[in-house]
């Protein structure tokens, strides 16, 4: 570790090793004036490695707490500073290994230290998606982004934001790739489980909360810095295709008026909160197929609306729209890869060239890059001028002065560990989850099930995944005993007095066809989501009282089994126990759906990729056969 300054009797690191102050280790002076010094003392090599943000593989995933001799290099020789978390080890191995990082960063010519990134942890992630835990429980465990927006409490929201960013802080993470403030107006989007749901109102709400949260009212030692995504709003996906593939790329607006309307409030609402700084989406805006989203003074061209290029090089867009017009002043941090492996628009363009386009549009970070040599290439051939990556550069030091990294970036993994476990937090996460749960419908006052209506419960129970689903119904089956000892688990539908049918589909991004073809949010064998339906019906004609429990991920489409149930539970990713205290009345449902459930798949696929649910053509929602219509904002609770 570098030497200690003593001034006036306060104490400084001396971060370069000169044996005097310099204004960027002066702690006392403002972050912008500290990175300013700094900057000018930077190589170009230093600057184009600090604009590269690249995952950390550590060996052994989840036990291993040593960086590897790739993450060494790539901050010793390469320079680079924001590194993101791809496993899901406990608080104490994150905070071990984080410490470990920081003493080789602190060790380089100019001490800068490391910024460590990661996707949203604290929710059950069915998929398991970029890195992170599928079951959760490595920090408090809340509810899916849905579930969040089915509370329609913000308040409660940022209390999540503000447990969640003590866990991140405590054990070395400092920013967040979260989270997604897309509206989500396709229900076949592999990607819908993580917005806020089809409201934009809604949306900029729980982003709000979340901003606030996390971040606090400006950024400071307690932090989380966030990267909301995807600008300008990546849930009007055509057919649901996504643009991590080829055949998503194209962003379409065919509804005149959709992008101001539906899609860019939850991002003003981030920017009004003080987001540090956005993600675009991969995907390039097309003119054919468009109505007019923008006035004419932001458009491209007199005669073209969109430069029909990704939004991470789209100046029109990141300069016009999203700094002079709705008023951002942090930084553009890309989405992965764009620069060599999804460069919709400008696949003819060298990388050199790819880079001085992006940072000229106003791009200042690239993500998922380990390698700065094509940007500096830029610089070297004229494609840039080393001056171009200073505001960049600027942008990302005083993020980390404001972080308080500088000062001290080392955490104590034992605390880290004890913040991570504590159950108070888990407690409140656990209100979370029952304030989430949906009642749809409740034939004859079905549910509560009270031990004074029925005094021996006998529950049967079955889970419907696309793999794994009798493992599943075990998994469920034995926490319910756990948690309600009174209720009896029986091994046949035959000896029950209920049965819990809990219905599992999944739409991952990374399963999108092959061929192009829409993404499916049909249920049964052969569909995307691989769901016994023939099962569901049978169980339902053979036990009285059955349950219907859906995980609504997407808006699926659940006329074929949802007449044969006598209760309906709509969830988002939330723990079992949640929906035990429903059923037994130990929690009055509140939660209101925040995307509409399509009536069938004539619907889905007539619909205005860019419209929410609530605002499609009438007949759009699905009614049952109680006369419930299923669109945003419906819920049931017990006694009406």
């Amino acid at each position: 570790m570098k030497d200690i300054i003593e001034v006036e009797g306060k104490r400084f690191r001396d971060l370069n090793g000169n044996g005097r102050l310099d204004p960027y280790e002066n702690w006392h002076l403002p972050a912008k004036v500290r990175a300013a010094d700094l900057v000018r003392r930077m190589t170009l090599e230093e600057k184009a490695g600090l604009m590269q943000i690249s995952s950390e593989r550590s060996r052994g995933q989840s036990s291993s707490p040593s960086p590897t001799g790739e993450a060494v290099a790539s901050i010793e020789r390469r320079h680079l500073r924001y590194l993101i978390i791809r496993d899901d080890p406990t608080a104490e191995v994150l905070a071990t290994r984080a410490n470990e990082y920081q003493e080789i960063a602190e060790g380089t010519r100019l001490g800068i230290p490391v910024v460590f990134t990661s996707n949203p942890r604290n929710h059950i992630n069915g998929e398991g998606t970029f890195g992170v835990s599928e079951a959760g429980g490595e920090f408090s465990t809340w509810p899916g982004e849905l579930g969040l927006a089915a509370t329609r409490d913000p308040a409660l929201v940022k209390e999540f934001a503000q447990v969640a960013a003590a866990e991140w802080r405590a054990s070395g993470i400092h920013k967040m790739y979260g989270y997604m403030a897309d509206t989500a107006t396709d229900p076949r989007w592999t990607r819908v489980s993580g917005t806020f749901g089809e409201h934009p109102g809604l949306a900029a709400d729980m982003t709000t909360a979340i901003v606030e949260g996390f971040q606090g009212e400006e950024l400071g030692k307690g932090s989380v810095s966030l990267t909301i995504k995807h600008f300008p709003g990546g849930g009007a996906r055509s057919g649901g295709r996504d643009p991590h593939f080829a055949w998503g790329q194209n962003q379409l607006w065919p509804t005149e008026g959709s992008l101001s309307k539906y899609h860019l409030p939850p991002f003003q609402a981030a920017i009004e909160a003080g987001t540090t700084s956005i993600m675009p989406y991969y995907s390039k805006p097309v003119n054919e197929g468009s109505a007019q989203q923008l006035p004419k003074h932001l458009w491209y061209s007199e005669d073209q609306q969109f430069e029909e290029v990704a939004f991470a090089y789209n100046k029109s867009l990141l300069q016009g729209l999203l700094r002079d017009e709705m008023g951002f002043s942090g930084y553009v941090n890309s989405d992965s890869g764009v620069i060599d492996g999804k460069p919709w628009g400008v696949e003819n363009l060298t990388e050199p060239e790819r880079y001085a386009k992006a940072v000229k549009a106003g791009t200042n970070l690239f993500s998922d890059t380990n390698e700065p040599a094509p940007l500096i290439e830029a610089v070297n051939t004229g494609l840039l001028s080393e001056s171009d990556l200073d505001p960049s550069v600027t942008f990302l030091l005083t993020e980390m002065f404001e972080l308080g990294l500088f000062e001290d970036p080392y955490v104590d993994p034992q605390r880290a560990q004890r913040i991570a476990d504590d159950p108070e937090s888990q407690a409140k996460a656990d209100k979370a989850h029952r304030k989430s749960v949906v009642l749809l419908r409740n034939d004859q006052d079905l549910l509560p099930i009270t031990d004074k209506d029925v005094t021996d419960v006998k529950l049967y129970v079955e889970a419907f995944t696309e793999e794994g689903a009798a493992k599943a119904s075990t998994a469920l089956a034995e926490r319910i005993a756990e948690y309600d000892p009174s209720i009896t688990i029986v091994d046949t539908p035959e000896e029950a007095t209920h049965a819990l049918l809990s219905v599992r589909p999944s739409l991952s991004v990374f399963e999108d066809d092959t061929r192009g073809d829409p993404p499916s949010v049909e249920l049964g064998k052969d569909s995307d989501t691989g769901i016994d339906v023939e099962r569901i019906r049978a169980l339902q004609s053979r036990v009285e009282n059955t349950i219907l429990q859906i995980n609504m991920g997407n808006p699926w489409l659940i006329n074929e089994i949802e007449p044969g149930a006598d209760a309906v539970l709509a969830t988002f990713s939330v723990k079992p126990e949640a929906i035990v205290d429903v059923l037994r009345g130990e929690y009055a449902p509140t939660g209101k759906l925040p995307l509409t459930v399509p009536a069938g798949k004539e619907a889905v696929e007539s619909n205005a990729s860019d419209v929410p649910g609530y605002a499609e053509r009438p007949g759009y929602a699905y009614v049952d056969s109680a006369g419930n219509t299923y669109e945003y904002g419906f819920g049931l609770s017990y006694g009406r």
